[in-house]
């Protein structure tokens, strides 16, 4: 079939400039004979109608026009289910030759390749496309265009009606034009097609010339399937056409970001502190060799040979050195670094060899968790050098299982997270108020479910502490246990029937730490001691003292107790800066870096700006920080801990500025005003966790969406005399916002107008007064008339604090609204509308992160959204009910 005649019809983007008589003409010369070009013509003349009328139609071509083969794919894909979010793989018979949904290990990644296919074709099926509503669409076509003669000019506009038809019915779905690939005629097969060079780099210049106006992503592949005369690589075909399996792995590696709405390189976290990125990539899909000749690196290549196995690429471990070119090098040397010398490590990557270097095991482990993160497409790992070292020594993590048992196979989900981002530290709290949960098999009663007020009868026995501890230090974290004395202890006199500051109390904590201490070994003790009145002041020396002979290095809250200055403190009160004066003492920070305190969206905001130990890198005095999950709150399952609180989005905040160093002065909870130094940091690292979030945590809760590019104008204040109910201008429908100064601008989906820790902490308002209200506006665009997931939310609620549920009818006690496009919202049904605060009741959906997200109509074009913020009396009602001033609005996406 030969359509050289549509060469001379420019009939988009400029329909007036046709010549009617001309087209009428051929119309009337083919009619007779019903050709197939007759068929096209009509089809022209119904598109450039479209045109006219910014309005596209689908029409229907013979079925002579196409072959058998195509029929028979196209009757099979219309008989297929329609599957939410897909990602449809559009084209001929290059796109045809693929298992994608295999190549990605993705069952949403969908093949619509046919075999023969050119640009008419794909117009003739669009509509199997459109009604599926795709996520997202890949297109390659237009060489079977050229092997037919047709011009680059007719195909481009073949195109771009692809594109335009895509967009007017499903708006929403992102359209990848990918490039015709180069060909090669060295096989001397598909002359047609081969011969087409020049046309196809004059093609692939229009197309991405033009992406921006019709509203596509153009994908350059021609570049990299090219060799140095610009024609298909011989090692990707055999045909000088087709792509062969490396060709297709090739495919996979350029498109794969675009699949996953990753950055274009792989986004690393922690981020390293020396990164180059050069010309060119390792392959993966060989053979690997993985070459270690200091035995004592024996453990680390298994590790990395284990973590590939899992990624489905192969590799062997040698002691001798491979002839062959492409081999993983594992080696101790000399790594130069500023600090911490033995977890730094120097990872170079080229287009043959990878070579990690370090100055201990440690540091080879550190280096591996990197480059797993390079190897996130299993294809290749691009070119690139790094010299890495912590700011901190300690990059702690620690979970309280005293008032909420968790399972092993939880706490090991989160160690294995703490050793992918190069944390070390995890903190085990597991005795409390609430449970002993250690097993003393001196005090067996210490266990017994009777003593217990919550999950009776769970507890770890010496065998469980025994294998966590062992589990940690398979991947280089040490595992600090915490016995809290004195305070916290009501199980402990429960069970024994004495106060553990009594004489007796203190003779039995003296035979549970010889116990302890004789059963594990572990570095450091952690005795507690905070949030207790020292009625006994021998105790903690003695408890102190009897540690220390035992070998072991003792760690206490402060504020605490009476510590000597040998015991390292963690830091949980901004009061407790004193100590950075004594040079005597160590300390870690865990100062407002309790996860279960604060919103999903602030808690990365707030963690990412922080300066550990108000540092911006550790000494031999402030060794880091450990960030901290104390769900005081009771329960429904151990496993809720994950959705109530924000502890993976929080704990890669932490991992970075913990290894990163550096952050801002002070503390805050604002992301900073639009497109400020601080504002463009945080997107930066956003990006970063949010590709981790995409690539790593599938079916893991991570409570986390992008906020960084929505930004607000901040009106106010208004005097609202207490009086909360009192209307102000930017409520009235004709408040003309771009006519008034905003006070303030602000980035974010969670934002804090005044912190419940103010002034300790900042939020947006810089002198927030009592009675006063204030409104927040922003524009959200829509591709479409739709309904969208929000996150919305007035208060978020502490997972420790027996605070009341909001009333009914309301989303706070402050009588905060919101509207989008000038429509109240209504509040959500609280399943437990002012419940008085409890901590042994459950939370359910009070909590935006672990409710239903609400659902809201939004229109084509810039959808208006108003957030009306009122304030009385800053004091709450009590400590358990702080005046949280703040609100969330986000678009849930994923």
């Amino acid at each position: 079939m030969n359509s050289v005649f549509l060469e001379g019809f420019n009939f988009y983007p400029k329909p007036k400039n046709l010549k009617k008589p001309l087209l009428t003409l051929l119309v009337m010369r083919y009619s007779k004979k019903k050709s197939w070009l007759y068929y096209i013509l009509i089809f022209l003349l119904f598109f450039i109608a479209g045109s006219a009328t910014a309005q596209l139609k689908k029409t229907t071509f013979p079925d002579d026009l196409f072959s058998t083969y195509y029929h028979q794919r196209l009757s099979h894909f219309k008989t297929l289910p329609k599957t939410k979010d897909d990602i449809i793989f559009l084209g001929n018979s290059i796109t045809d030759g693929a298992e994608w949904s295999e190549l990605f290990a993705d069952n949403q990644i969908k093949n619509r390749g046919i075999s023969g296919d050119f640009t008419t074709g794909v117009l003739n099926r669009l509509d199997e496309i459109s009604l599926r509503k795709p996520k997202k669409v890949f297109l390659l076509i237009g060489v079977n265009d050229l092997a037919r003669n047709t011009s680059t000019d007719s195909i481009f506009k073949n195109i771009v009606q692809i594109a335009r038809f895509l967009k007017q019915e499903i708006p929403s779905t992102k359209l990848y034009i990918q490039s015709i690939l180069p060909v090669n005629e060295v096989y001397k097969k598909f002359d047609g097609h081969t011969g087409k060079g020049e046309q196809i780099r004059s093609l692939n210049a229009s197309l991405k010339q033009n992406a921006k106006d019709y509203n596509y992503t153009f994908i350059d592949l021609y570049s990299a399937f090219s060799d140095e005369n610009g024609k298909m690589a011989k090692q990707l075909t055999n045909d000088g056409l087709h792509v062969n399996g490396e060709g297709y792995l090739l495919w996979k590696r350029i498109v794969y970001p675009y699949v996953y709405d990753l950055e274009t390189k792989a986004a690393l976290l922690p981020k390293p502190q020396q990164l180059t990125w050069n010309n060119g990539y390792y392959p993966l899909t060989a053979t690997n060799t993985i070459f270690v000749e200091n035995a004592t690196l024996q453990k680390e290549a298994l590790v990395l040979q284990k973590a590939m196995k899992q990624k489905g690429l192969s590799a062997e471990i040698t002691n001798k050195k491979p002839n062959k070119e492409n081999y993983i090098t594992l080696q101790l040397g000399n790594v130069n670094a500023p600090l911490n010398a033995a977890e730094a490590y120097n990872l170079k990557t080229s287009t043959d060899r990878i070579t990690l270097t370090a100055n201990t095991p440690n540091g080879i482990h550190n280096g591996i968790q990197t480059l797993l993160q390079l190897m996130r497409d299993n294809v290749a790992v691009d070119a690139t050098e790094i010299t890495d070292w912590p700011a901190f020594a300690w990059r702690g993590f620690m979970v309280d299982v005293g008032r909420n048992y968790q399972s092993m196979k939880l706490l090991k989900q989160q160690i294995d997270v703490m050793a992918a981002y190069k944390m070390n530290i995890f903190h085990f709290h597991p005795t409390e108020d609430i449970a002993w949960r250690l097993q003393s098999k001196l005090y067996p009663q210490l266990t017994d479910p009777e003593y217990m007020l919550r999950d009776k009868g769970e507890y770890y026995t010496e065998n469980d502490l025994k294998e966590l501890i062992a589990y940690c230090k398979e991947r280089y974290i040490t595992l600090v246990p915490e016995i809290d004395m004195p305070g916290h202890s009501a199980a402990f006199k429960r069970a024994m029937g004495v106060d553990m500051q009594s004489d007796e109390g203190l003779a039995i904590v003296k035979n549970i730490i010889k116990e302890f201490c004789s059963t594990y070994d572990f570095p450091y003790l952690h005795l507690g001691a905070d949030e207790v009145k020292i009625t006994n002041q021998k105790f903690l020396p003695e408890v102190i003292a009897l540690t220390e002979s035992l070998g072991k290095k003792v760690i206490g809250w402060e504020p605490g107790g009476n510590f000597t200055d040998g015991v390292i403190r963690q830091l949980w009160m901004e009061g407790a800066t004193k100590v950075s004066k004594n040079k005597n003492i160590k300390y870690i920070d865990s100062r407002h870096l309790y996860l279960n305190h604060m919103d999903p969206l602030e808690s990365v905001v707030t963690i990412f700006n922080r300066q550990i130990c108000n540092l911006t890198e550790g000494n031999e005095n402030a060794l880091g920080g450990i960030v901290c999950v104390w769900n005081d709150r009771a329960l429904e399952n151990g496993d809720d801990v994950m959705k109530m609180n924000p502890v993976y989005p929080g704990m890669l905040a932490f991992a970075e500025r913990s290894w990163r160093g550096g952050g801002s002065a002070g503390w805050t909870a604002t992301i900073g005003e639009p497109e400020t130094e601080r504002a463009t940091a945080f997107a930066e690292f956003e990006n970063r966790l949010l590709d981790q979030k995409k690539q790593y945590f599938k079916g893991l809760d991570f409570p986390y969406v992008k906020q960084a590019d929505l930004a607000w104008n901040i009106y106010g204040p208004f005097d609202n005399k207490g009086d909360l109910t009192k209307t102000f201008s930017p409520e009235n429908v004709k408040f003309n916002a771009s006519k008034e100064k905003p006070t303030y601008k602000a980035t974010g989906g969670t934002l804090v107008m005044r912190h419940w820790w103010a002034p300790l902490i900042s939020g947006i308002i810089e002198e927030p007064k009592e009675n006063t209200t204030w409104y927040a506006q922003t524009k959200i665009w829509s591709d479409e008339d739709k309904e969208q997931d929000f996150w919305i939310g007035f208060n978020n609620l502490s997972r420790s604090m027996n605070t009341d549920s909001p009333n009914a009818g309301t989303w706070n006690n402050l009588n905060s609204s919101i509207w989008v496009n000038n429509q109240l919202i209504p509040t959500p049904l609280w399943k437990r509308p002012a419940q008085k605060g409890n901590l042994e009741i459950p939370l359910i959906d009070e909590g935006y992160e672990f409710r239903k997200p609400t659902l809201i109509p939004l229109k084509k074009g810039w959808n208006t959204v108003n957030v009306k913020l009122p304030v009385g009396s800053f004091k709450g009602m009590n400590w358990q009910n702080p005046v949280k001033w703040m609100f969330t609005f986000v678009a849930v996406t994923e």
